[in-house]
């Protein structure tokens, strides 16, 4: 798989061959066995009809006046070798010195698979190029310059995309020193050296306004403004060429080239003066194709099925140990794709020394990103090997130590989307906390990353929460409404579920229907709401469940209580009502907690993880970092008293907490939803005493029932 992504490879043609064979058929013609070897094995020679497999003749030799015409053709896929009898046949007398000079090891040309499936139809897939420019600045298309797709002219004829290019009002010839330079192309052809062809443009002499009429036994050379094609490959089409006109085996404009073409060779017998040259066109490997995401409709359009997804990540080569990726830029590549597509790497554990040893880490760290099944990807891009934009493939997520290549400029130009099915290779569905700083700058570089979720078979998108460093993955179809909604939060005990349910469903539903009576910028008509949890089981079971049966973007903040040995605890049994998630490992507990951003929280009963979340909803009001919404505490007052009122209070007498004794009105205790959508309500319509400037309430909390409900 890897091999493709090679510079050298393109696989409608083969790499140059060399003379192994020259003889003579008379006084001018001859033939010469010419072998190749070296061939790409995915040539799409080998697949074709072989009689759309032709010989392409160096362009230097054609400009001389020599054409070569492929009789015999053998292919050996086994050795990705192949032989090939060319006729060669001199047109003027240039060219009959030229062929006298030529060696048996002079390069001559290469194999060129015109493959009909590859055969540009509509004349948008190159008209869509116009104007634009690949990574250096230089033309995708056009003729003369970056504007100058305005003077090619595309035509649909007999099912093929032909342009028309207008020729200059002239013809070439050439010094007659070329003679003398003809021994040293001689020694260049054999030494395969680049650049020859532009050795020969030395010694060219225009004659403006000379009649462009071929005539017998003679080579014409046109000129066209320079043709720049980076997206396609251009073939004469011979058939479309004025009667008595024939273009040498040299026909084919390569896409490598920053000006493709503007000479071209012509032969044979005609009175008429040809005007245009008519060229057809091939693309090129996909990930070639300098293609623009939004161009592809297909693909898009399978991206948008999740079913087409996990039919794609079915293809990648187990066991799920592996580590498998792969880089896609079209929708027929998509559908097509087998296990063979896919990059695999093997994820052997490393000991990474830190910076006791800087040296040495980083050359492990730089082994290990090479192993990686993204990189080869992610380096060929950067490197201009992939042009076309698309998306990623991983089945896991990839290591943040991959994250210089995947903001690099170049990569976060091409890459468009990254699909992954399991957040860790070590922890399973945990993210680590280095693989959410890498989601969040991804997600700041306009690079989206969806979770193919393959238990649930759910197809996720990660989306920061506004103006918050803290995002999660959520359903597509519910991204707007994470974006916009009033958070509310359930803390409360895994190990129990009590009355809480039938009071959390009447204070939801309440504040579902309150939005049609306030106007507040937590609460309005249009106002959606979500509810997050940890996940677990009990109370925060509870509320997912009610906030989903209740149509409320159900979400949680997940953490792996595995234990070292394997058990399994209560807390990490995860419920079935989440709509939205994030993952956190053990050891980002106190991390996980600060992502909870929520505007309205809920406490029930509960025991140490509460008394760690209601403290630190406490120290966010007193910092600032949260603004003075209410908190509920729901159940009885004794119990809230017991949890709550003696630490206010003795912190309130030692004076550690001073100044900031007014958080004590954020708190409402209430044992039922009517109480709480009271509470609410005076809240979104401005009337409840809360924050700096509102009351002290001695337990540390007000006791909602002595308050107006109404």
């Amino acid at each position: 798989m890897d091999g493709y992504l090679s510079p050298h490879y393109y696989d409608l043609v083969t790499p140059d061959g060399h003379i192994v064979d020259l003889k003579r058929l008379d006084n001018k013609r001859r033939v010469a066995t010419v072998a190749i070897s070296g061939i790409f094995p995915g040539f799409v020679g080998y697949e074709i009809d072989p009689r759309l497999v032709f010989f392409n003749l160096k362009s230097t030799l054609a400009q001389i006046g020599i054409e070569g015409i492929g009789r015999e053709f053998h292919l050996d896929r086994k050795h990705n070798r192949a032989e090939v009898k060319v006729e060669l046949i001199p047109y003027g007398d240039i060219a009959s010195a030229m062929l006298d000079l030529l060696p048996v090891g002079a390069y001559i040309g290469k194999l060129f698979a015109a493959d009909d499936r590859r055969r540009v139809r509509d004349p948008d897939y190159l008209l869509r190029m116009s104007s634009r420019s690949d990574q250096e600045g230089r033309p995708l298309l056009s003729l003369g310059g970056l504007e100058g797709s305005r003077e090619l002219i595309l035509e649909k004829n007999n099912g093929r995309t032909v342009a028309f290019l207008s020729l200059k009002d002239g013809t070439l010839s050439y010094e007659p020193a070329l003679f003398g330079f003809l021994p040293t192309l001689a020694k260049a052809l054999r030494k395969n050296l680049s650049h020859t062809r532009q050795l020969l443009h030395l010694h060219h002499h225009w004659q403006a306004g000379a009649p462009r009429i071929v005539r017998e036994n003679e080579i014409l050379l046109v000129r066209t403004a320079p043709l720049h094609i980076r997206t396609v490959y251009a073939r004469v089409v011979n058939y479309l060429l004025p009667q008595g006109y024939h273009h040498t085996s040299a026909c084919v404009l390569q896409p490598d080239t920053a000006e493709s073409g503007d000479i071209y060779e012509l032969y044979g017998n005609s009175l008429q003066v040809i005007d245009d040259l008519p060229l057809e066109f091939y693309t090129l490997e996909p990930h070639r194709e300098h293609v623009f995401f939004s161009d592809r409709d297909q693909l898009i359009a399978l991206l948008e099925d999740p079913q087409s997804l996990f039919n794609a990540f079915a293809t990648a080569p187990g066991p799920s140990s592996v580590l498998a990726s792969v880089f896609l830029v079209k929708g027929t590549q998509m559908l097509a794709l087998q296990e063979s597509d896919w990059i695999v790497r093997a994820s052997p554990k490393h000991d990474f020394p830190g910076l006791i040893d800087p040296s040495r880490q980083a050359l492990i760290t730089e082994k290990y990103i090479e192993n990686q099944p993204q990189y080869p990807f992610l380096k060929a891009i950067e490197n201009g090997f992939i042009t076309s934009q698309g998306i990623l493939l991983c089945r896991h997520f990839p290591t943040p130590l991959l994250k210089r290549l995947l903001l690099n400029d170049l990569v976060a130009r091409c890459l468009k989307r990254i699909y992954f099915q399991y957040p860790s290779f070590s922890h399973d569905g945990f993210f680590f906390h280095e693989d959410r700083s890498m989601l969040l700058d991804l997600a700041k570089f306009g690079i989206p990353v969806y979770w193919a979720e393959p238990d649930e078979k759910t197809l996720l998108q990660f989306v920061l929460r506004p103006e918050k460093d803290a995002g999660l993955f959520v359903p597509i179809p519910l991204i707007e409404t994470f974006r916009k909604a009033t958070v509310l939060g359930v803390y409360g005990s895994n190990l129990q579920e009590g009355s809480f349910g039938i009071e959390l469903r009447i204070l939801l539903a309440g504040l579902l229907a309150m939005r049609a009576e306030v106007d507040h910028p937590l609460l309005g008509r249009d106002t959606p709401l979500a509810l997050v949890t940890d996940g677990g089981p009990g109370a925060m079971e509870v509320g997912n469940r009610v906030a989903k049966e209740l149509g409320i973007l159900s979400c949680a903040n997940i953490v792996d209580f595995r234990a070292r040995d394997g058990a399994v605890v209560k807390e990490q049994l995860q419920n079935r009502y989440i709509d939205a998630k994030m993952t956190y490992r053990l050891d980002r507990l106190v991390e996980r907690q600060a992502e909870f951003c929520l505007d309205l929280p809920i406490f029930v009963s509960g025991g140490i993880g509460l008394d760690f979340e209601y403290s630190l909803e406490e120290v966010r009001r007193k910092t600032g970092s949260a603004p003075a919404n209410p908190i509920l505490l729901y159940g009885s007052i004794d119990y809230w008293k017991r949890k709550v009122s003696s630490r206010f209070r003795l912190n309130k007498e030692t004076g550690t907490i001073a100044g900031s004794e007014w958080i004590s009105n954020c708190f409402y205790c209430i044992q039922t939803a009517a109480q709480g959508l009271a509470i609410y309500r005076k809240f979104f319509k401005n009337e409840l005493p809360i924050g700096k400037k509102g009351p002290v309430y001695e337990d540390g909390f007000y006791a909602i029932a002595s308050i107006d409900q109404k």
